[in-house]
């Protein structure tokens, strides 16, 4: 046990998950059950800052009820990439993964996380702080030969943007502008300033081991 609340972070994410626990949390996982892209459609004419921020908003809504804890901090993502002005989240299959990068080849984008945290006490959301990290990303030129040899690994299949930093997408990534927790699933500095506002030192929450 900790100090602080329980953490909780709603993603099916092991990026995430990795992440936090590397850096001292060792979080409740729960999983929502949204369909994003009928929420993404809903959404299609606000800012795509708005979008992904929203739809991690949107998640926190659909577990706070399956959080049980005295005190928790509910940490939800959303990650999309925004590309020659168009948003794009997970391709799901390895068309969509082979068409997106060769749009994506040589060119920079920008990978947009939005981030929400959700204090619950009790069972009862009792604060809320929710933002948007923006990354710029520099994609290496590729030739269709070495697409389809990242396409066939499957890991671009189910990640935002069909492209991983911490994986084998790191091959093909030039370089950054931001941060590359957000840009691997969750920003640790936005993180812990919305935690601050929601009246929670990040501190409070590392787990023994990490002390």
């Amino acid at each position: 046990m900790t100090g602080g609340p329980e953490v909780v972070l709603g993603s099916a994410s092991p990026a995430r998950l990795r992440v936090l626990r590397q850096a001292g949390l060792e979080p409740r996982v729960l999983i929502a059950d949204l369909d994003e892209d009928a929420l993404v459609a809903e959404l299609a004419a606000a800012p795509p800052t708005e979008i992904v921020t929203r739809l991690a908003a949107a998640k926190a809504d659909a577990l706070i009820a399956r959080v049980d804890s005295p005190d928790a901090v509910l940490l939800t993502c959303d990650s999309m990439l925004r590309i020659r002005g168009e948003l794009v989240g997970k391709p799901h299959t390895p068309e969509v993964a082979r068409q997106r990068w060769v749009q994506m080849s040589g060119q920079s984008a920008n990978l947009l996380t939005g981030h929400c945290i959700t204090r619950i006490v009790d069972g009862t959301p009792v604060d809320r702080a929710a933002d948007c990290e923006s990354t710029e990303i520099r994609f290496a030129t590729v030739d269709t030969t070495t697409i389809d040899a990242y396409v066939s690994t499957g890991e671009p299949l189910a990640v935002a943007g069909s492209f991983t930093l911490d994986g084998y997408g790191g091959w093909f990534v030039d370089g950054i502008d931001g941060d590359p927790s957000s840009v691997i699933g969750i920003s640790l500095p936005l993180t812990r300033r919305l935690l601050a506002r929601v009246g929670v030192d990040v501190t409070a929450l590392w787990s023994p081991r990490s002390r």
